[in-house]
């Protein structure tokens, strides 16, 4: 170790704390406004877990303030007892205690479209049977009457016959 090293580290956690304090007061004040907030997206969350967010943010802060203050009755020349990787170490924790809290989906209401999906089924059941019976019988009626089914037959045909028509003039 250079003997000019310590001064460059207190000097470089002089310049950066401040930043990072800044960061870390920013993430305890996002999760705290977030849980008190009336915005009703945020309503699914429990009183219970909103506390416990609204805790850990006060701890972080109490911390924080607490070592800044030794800090700063500190003189520079003295090693730091606040370090800028220690504050983003509490930013980290706080970050990973609330973030799973506050991002938590709502519930989703699926089990009210459930019971709509059943009922459809069994009408497609009946409709498929209506149509066969129905099909046995405007066959037999449509007998004399062919002219009736060629147009539905005689659609898919044309549209095979056009496109070939139009590949043959191309």
């Amino acid at each position: 170790m250079q003997q000019g090293d310590p001064i460059e580290e207190r000097y470089k956690e002089y310049e950066e704390r401040g930043a990072v304090i800044d960061e870390l007061i920013y993430c305890i004040n996002g999760y705290r406004e977030t849980v008190i907030s009336n915005n009703p997206k945020f309503d699914h969350i429990d009183i219970s877990e909103k506390e416990k967010v609204l805790n850990e943010c006060l701890e972080a802060e109490n911390w924080v303030r607490e070592k800044k203050q030794q800090q700063d009755s500190l003189p520079k020349y003295a090693t730091p007892v606040l370090l800028s990787a220690d504050i983003r170490k509490k930013a980290e924790a706080v970050d990973r205690f609330c973030k799973p809290i506050v991002t938590k989906p709502k519930p989703k209401p699926a089990k009210v479209a459930t019971p709509e999906t059943p009922p459809t089924p069994p009408p497609e059941g009946n409709e498929h049977q209506q149509p066969q019976q129905n099909g046995n019988g405007s066959a037999n009626e449509n007998a004399g009457d062919s002219g009736n089914q060629a147009p539905p037959e005689s659609s898919e045909p044309m549209e095979t016959d056009n496109k070939t028509e139009h590949t043959g003039s191309a």
